[in-house]
């Protein structure tokens, strides 16, 4: 299917690793590679094949016990949300496990920091992806005044070592970063506050981060210098056309897992049994207007 073509594709993403973490004029200029957004029909159109391919690399999760780590960070409104959304509608939450932890408890601050990310770790035949991680240290906690100074110097420093070791457990490690212009930022913080279907993605910290642009650059920075390693590397994915986005976060994931699809199962539809001794009920008095 488009296996091959995502095969071809990592090998352009091994190539160009070293320089995916570039800033920027370098990713305005990435940004506008396009000026005309992906309309739905062509989006649809285009992920039907890649929701296929996920299916497949479900069945090799299952038949391998594979364990796979996926991490989405990234700036404020930059559609994390919706590129989790699209990488897991058309797969079981059984083995796609979605994982966006609260604000830590007292007790949680207490514990070693990554302890309560490691008690979502997933199991054989399992995929997890943390929508936000263990990363909040080097980004929202240091920018927002969470953390000491010295606190986000430390993690940066043991986090690599700590996912070397998370990998040479035989756990796979995706990091994704979605980057968004300011200009798109600017737009759809505005229709946030504009729309009453999405004034709930709307925080504090979302709003204060919105003044601290440059602040949040220079923590994303600081953290990829010290964390895009060889064993976990950081992939951007350039999202202010979102539908764009999320098929090239997709299309990378697939080509960045050494699955092998597994052979399509033969269903058959079984014949329904024939019965004369059951009347069907009539369910009139027990349904819901049907207002449309």
């Amino acid at each position: 299917m488009a296996k091959n073509k995502h095969k071809k594709q990592h090998k352009q993403d091994n190539t160009a690793k070293t320089t995916s973490t570039n800033t920027s004029e370098n990713n305005k200029n990435t940004n506008t590679s396009t000026n005309t957004k992906m309309r739905e029909k062509e989006f649809q159109k285009a992920i039907r094949p890649l929701h296929g391919e996920l299916v497949a690399l479900q069945d090799w999760v299952l038949e391998t016990s594979a364990k796979i780590i996926v991490i989405f960070e990234g700036r404020d409104t930059a559609g994390k949300g919706g590129a989790i959304k699209a990488l897991t509608e058309r797969v079981s939450p059984r083995v796609f496990r979605v994982i966006a932890l609260p604000a830590p408890t007292e007790r949680e601050k207490s514990q070693m920091y990554i302890q309560r990310y490691i008690e979502h770790f997933p199991a054989a035949g399992e995929i997890v992806i943390f929508d936000r991680s263990w990363y909040n240290r080097a980004g929202v906690e240091r920018v927002m005044g969470f953390c000491t100074p010295e606190q986000t110097t430390n993690f940066l420093n043991i986090a690599p070592a700590m996912e070397k070791a998370i990998v040479d457990s035989g756990i796979i490690i995706l990091k994704y970063w979605l980057e968004v212009s300011e200009d798109e930022q600017t737009k759809r913080l505005t229709s946030r506050l504009q729309d009453p279907r999405k004034t709930w993605k709307l925080s504090e910290l979302d709003l204060q981060s919105y003044s601290r642009w440059y602040e949040y650059g220079e923590a994303r920075d600081a953290m990829f210098d010290a964390t895009h390693t060889g064993w976990a590397p950081w992939h951007v994915a350039h999202t202010d056309d979102k539908k764009r986005g999320r098929l090239n976060i997709i299309s990378h994931l697939l080509s960045a897992i050494p699955y092998t699809p597994a052979k399509p199962l033969e269903v058959k539809r079984p014949k329904r049994e024939l019965r004369t001794d059951y009347p069907e009920r009539d369910l009139t008095n027990m349904s819901i207007p049907a207002v449309f």
